[in-house]
């Protein structure tokens, strides 16, 4: 488990490296042929993190639900994030991590809820799960790779 924690960190680490970098108007545009921008990809993950791993396990999310509503599979985005917004994302990309590897260790997923994906991946316990996250993220630094490429022409 540790090692899936420790590729979701670096994954986390490069896109922190984007939000950071990406000059804002870059962040927010939603270049021709695609339907979000990389804003929206990097919220994703942070929330979809917290509902695959805490949600499903009856625990207590550490975003609010709020965020969640407004970057969950199925949403678009609206409009642009306010620098306060792109901080708070840029302090639980990282922070995310930490605190489910210390959930983890600390013994804290003892429920989980079966639920099957999107892409008919099953997940019967937390570490399918974390599993699955790492894989997600994964498809979502590739979009946002290929925003990335799509806004710097």
């Amino acid at each position: 488990m540790e090692y899936l924690l420790d590729i979701t960190l670096q994954n986390r680490n490069i896109l922190y490296k984007f939000l950071t970098e990406i000059p804002r108007e870059k962040l927010f545009k939603i270049p021709e042929g695609f339907n979000n921008n990389i804003w929206w990809n990097i919220v994703h993950v942070v929330v979809t993190q917290q509902l695959l791993v805490y949600k499903m396990s009856n625990l207590q999310m550490r975003v609010d639900d709020e965020m969640v509503e407004a970057y969950k599979k199925g949403t678009f985005p609206k409009g642009e994030a306010s620098e306060e917004e792109i901080k708070k994302v840029a302090a639980l990309l990282l922070s995310t991590v930490e605190w489910l590897k210390e959930d983890y260790e600390n013994g804290l997923f003892k429920e989980f809820n079966k639920y099957t994906t999107s892409v008919n991946v099953t997940l019967s316990k937390v570490e399918d799960s974390i599993a699955f996250n790492t894989f997600h993220e994964g498809l979502h630094l590739g979009s946002i790779l290929a925003l990335k490429r799509a806004v710097e022409n």
